[in-house]
């Protein structure tokens, strides 16, 4: 996913904006700040309980706290229990499945729809089900004119290694209510493509992971300790990026690509 937000901030130069639906504890942010790429306001949205542990976090650790004030034009930020707002950076404590108060709460932190805007969502969409998860990227394909999205998820889920590892998640109470989205790459693509966006592109991550550079690929391994290739190899198979753009201001969006 670093790949393509990277490719999408020299695309647009960082005149942009971004959204991480669903961004849980990510760090994205701050490896943006640390590496001069940051894009005109960086958004997150989580369930309002962990958008509230997070900004405690943020909160309560300098490292976090401090390039948020580095960033922000005044001493203090606009913070409650379920949000937190500084001139380049924005925690929300939101349902995704509720659009008509997503979209009110992310005015209101002033998201500009007139800015290319890139949405994230990391194993997320699979937890809603099908319904909800195209009225949400309908949503951003409706509301903003130049935009891509990237979803990481499952795929590939109709063979026996996809059913084990739903068996597996809903033995831990882990319902996947969008599994039937995840049945292939075409149907990842479609969901997309049927809500108004103008490309879709998507690719299993054993096919990434074949083009990621050789030095990313050993670094990973070492770390890992990846003694299973063949097993490596399935559970790659089964897990997909796919990204979509609309591209009104003519950036060359649909070239952003692994």
């Amino acid at each position: 996913m670093n790949h393509l937000l990277d490719a999408f901030l020299r695309k647009t130069k960082c005149d942009c904006q971004i959204v991480n639906l669903g961004a849980g504890l990510d760090t994205t942010f701050w490896r943006l700040k640390d590496e001069n790429l940051m894009p005109r306001k960086y958004f997150e949205v989580d369930f309002p309980m962990i958008a509230a542990r997070k900004i405690h976090n943020i909160k309560t650790k300098p490292p976090l706290s401090k390039p948020l004030i580095e960033t922000h034009s005044t001493d203090s930020l606009l913070l409650d229990g379920h949000s937190l707002d500084s001139d380049r950076y924005c925690i929300i404590g939101a349902d995704l499945r509720d659009i008509p108060g997503l979209d009110d709460k992310l005015k209101k932190f002033h998201l500009n729809p007139e800015l290319p805007t890139l949405f994230l969502s990391e194993c997320v969409l699979v937890y809603m089900t099908p319904d909800q998860s195209s009225k949400l990227v309908n949503w951003a394909s409706v509301t903003f004119h130049t935009a891509m999205f990237v979803n990481y998820e499952q795929v590939n889920m109709l063979d026996r290694f996809g059913q084990v590892m739903i068996e597996n998640l809903q033995r831990r109470q882990c319902n996947l209510a969008g599994v039937e989205v995840c049945q292939s790459l075409e149907t990842q693509k479609e969901r997309f493509l049927k809500t108004g966006w103008e490309n879709a592109d998507a690719l299993d991550m054993m096919t990434v992971y074949s083009v990621i550079p050789q030095d990313d690929v050993a670094r990973i391994e070492r770390l890992e300790f990846l003694d299973e290739k063949e097993l490596l190899q399935q559970l790659l198979q089964h897990y997909s990026i796919c990204w979509a753009t609309k591209d009104k201001l003519k950036l060359g969006l649909s070239q952003v690509a692994f």
